[in-house]
C-alpha cells in the first residue's frame, strides 16, 4: 500500500496535502452553501481570528498522520509530515500577525 512508504519526500507530500483537504472539509462544513471559497478567503483577510479557527482543524490531520507514522516506526515519513506542519504553522502565524 502507498501509505506504508517511509521517506522524507512522501512525508512532505502528505504533510502539504492533508491541510488542504482539511481546509476543503472545513469550508463545506462551515461556509458552504452560503459563501463561496473566495468569500471565505476574503473573510480571512479582514478577520484575523478566523485564521486561527481555520488553521487548527487544518493542521489537526497532520498531527494524526504524524502520530500514525511515528507509532509505525516510519521516521522518514514522519519527519516530512512534521516539516510540512512547521511550514504551515509558521506561514499561518506570519499571515495572522504580519499580513
Amino acid at each position: 500500500m502507498i501509505f506504508k512508504k517511509d521517506n522524507l519526500l512522501f512525508g512532505l507530500i502528505l504533510g502539504f496535502i492533508a491541510p488542504l483537504l482539511s481546509l476543503m472539509v472545513y469550508y463545506f462544513i462551515k461556509f458552504y452553501p452560503l459563501f463561496s471559497m473566495s468569500d471565505m478567503f476574503e473573510a480571512l483577510k479582514t478577520n484575523r481570528q478566523l485564521v486561527t479557527a481555520i488553521s487548527i482543524p487544518c493542521l489537526f490531520l497532520n498531527i494524526i498522520l504524524f502520530t500514525i507514522y511515528i507509532n509505525s516506526r516510519k521516521d522518514g515519513t514522519a519527519k516530512g509530515i512534521f516539516a510540512a506542519t512547521l511550514v504551515y504553522a509558521i506561514a499561518t502565524l506570519l499571515f495572522k500577525f504580519l499580513g
